[in-house]
């Protein structure tokens, strides 16, 4: 029996690259459903054009538009198997998403992240803060965990009942090192994919800005030490 796949794209502003995100995901998904996050220009149009569910969610955050799109999904009456978190900016490569759920199918893993290594990463796609903030949280994560990730890559499959069962809360830019950092509290089984990875399309809302940056830094450290000590 095909599992039943759902794919989640929180979107602010990507009116340009919605269209091309929905076209290049498998025809294997069941639903694709862009969460419009506070967006003022076609990016919610545009993705109803290229056939995806869309939803608003206008308080602004990652977390909150992840969080929406689990809502809608929760009162649907056939539940998935697998979701499927993808960026609304075409940095990732959403046909990829094939091999992503591989780990899943064949072995059984609960969550697999797709982990943006540098050979396959598109010149100046990821900054360096971006680059040393991803270092600096997978190590305290090795450190205090014993984790194995290398990435907090938000192109990411998780199997929809494991999913349910981190009770995710973060509203904002902690929503990625929430969910890994669950998933080794709960002992749940995981592997990164090496994923392809370009320069998005626009500006990025988190590390194309210095506020955006120390926020999601200061966020991100705050949930790995919040659990270094529970």
């Amino acid at each position: 029996m095909n599992p039943i796949i759902k794919v989640i794209i929180p979107a602010y502003n990507e009116q340009d690259s919605i269209g091309y995100v929905i076209n290049d995901i498998p025809q294997n998904v069941d639903e694709v459903i862009v969460i419009s996050n506070n967006s003022t220009d076609n990016t919610e149009a545009n993705a109803k054009n290229a056939g995806a569910t869309v939803l608003t969610e206008n308080r602004k955050g990652y977390g909150y538009a992840c969080l929406k799109g689990m809502d809608y999904v929760s009162r649907q009456k056939k539940q998935p198997d697998i979701i499927v978190f993808l960026d609304g900016d075409y940095s990732d490569y959403p046909e990829q998403l094939t091999e992503l759920i591989q780990p899943i199918l064949q072995n059984n893993i609960d969550l697999v992240i797709g982990a943006r290594v540098k050979k396959l990463r598109e010149a100046g796609a990821m900054t360096p803060q971006q680059v040393f903030g991803n270092w600096l949280a997978t190590f305290l994560m090795k450190l205090f965990f014993g984790a194995k990730f290398t990435d907090l890559g938000p192109f990411r499959a998780i199997k929809y009942n494991k999913l349910l069962a981190l009770e995710m809360e973060d509203k904002t830019y902690g929503w990625t090192v929430e969910m890994q950092l669950k998933a080794l509290k709960q002992k749940l089984t995981y592997t990164e994919i090496p994923m392809k990875y370009r320069n998005r399309i626009g500006v990025s809302k988190v590390s194309g800005t210095v506020k955006g940056t120390i926020f999601a830094g200061v966020k991100i450290l705050g949930w790995i030490f919040k659990y270094s000590f529970k």
